[in-house]
């Protein structure tokens, strides 16, 4: 895909690669980057053939967060000096689901996260599946910093994955950890050293992407019915899911697949 100015995208097989591509800002998010990001999203969505997405940044760094100079000094000045009308409040829901599209993917994802990861940085690396972490790396919600809090995703999704408790602190305090922090407390995932991240996310990536999709899809599903349904709910979803997967193609493929020796061939039907 071709046409973008703050990201680059790239299909390596069934993976997919988005790159924040403003390495001389460190990858600070401005309005053009969101839309951008909402226009990738839109055509990525419905791709049933995309397997995984991979979510790094080019240079030294993830992600410093919003741009102050385009972002708080533009656009969030611009909301706080207008009248809060209907059509100004859909502006900043539109801006603050910028990354809402990543876990509608019909497919896991994963963050790269090297350098430091700031503001709506860790929000972007919070709305992936998966956090990958360079020894080394910094991350924190600072937007308290500047009277604000984080709106992007943070206050669902930072509980969900390190207990609200945790959450509350990073949030409310705006303190900065690093990657052995993140790792003790279930932010990130994995960590390795900086040479060896970008291997260590192809692998992770190669091997979500070698999982069976309408599998990998319900269960993503399935999980994440658990934080916004009832118990009963989530438990008949999950086996509505799983009834997908018995009548698929997949699983008869799976069950001649073990009685040839043979390893699957998913097609994701």
């Amino acid at each position: 895909m071709s046409g973008y100015q703050t990201i680059r995208y790239l299909r390596q097989g069934n993976v997919g690669i988005l790159t924040l591509d403003r390495p001389g800002k460190r990858n600070a998010q401005n309005p053009l980057m969101w839309q951008e990001l909402a226009r990738l999203g839109a055509e990525l969505v419905p791709d049933e053939s995309l397997r995984c997405l991979v979510v790094t940044g080019e240079g030294p760094a993830f992600s410093a967060g919003i741009d102050l100079v385009e972002g708080i000094g533009g656009i969030l000045a611009d909301f706080a000096d207008q009248p809060a009308d209907a059509r100004r409040l859909d502006a900043g829901r539109a801006a603050a689901g910028t990354f809402g599209w990543i876990p509608d993917l019909g497919c896991a994802s994963v963050a790269a996260v090297h350098g430091h990861a700031y503001g709506a940085g860790l929000q972007l690396a919070l709305a992936c599946d998966f956090r990958i972490f360079a020894e080394g790396t910094k991350v924190g919600l600072l937007e308290t910093r500047y009277g604000l809090l984080p709106d992007m995703g943070a206050t669902v999704r930072l509980p969900r994955i390190v207990g609200e408790s945790r959450a509350r602190e990073l949030i409310l305090l705006g303190d900065i950890i690093d990657a052995d922090e993140a790792l003790r407390i279930g932010l990130a995932n994995r960590v390795v050293p900086g040479h060896d991240l970008e291997v260590a996310v192809a692998r992770f990536a190669d091997r979500l992407a070698t999982q069976p999709p309408l599998a990998v899809r319900g269960a993503r599903r399935a999980i994440d019915a658990a934080w916004y349904r009832s118990p009963e709910e989530s438990f008949r979803l999950a086996l509505e899911e799983q009834m997908r997967c018995l009548r698929s193609d997949d699983f008869a493929e799976a069950r001649q697949a073990m009685a040839e020796g043979r390893t699957p061939q998913w097609r994701g039907q």
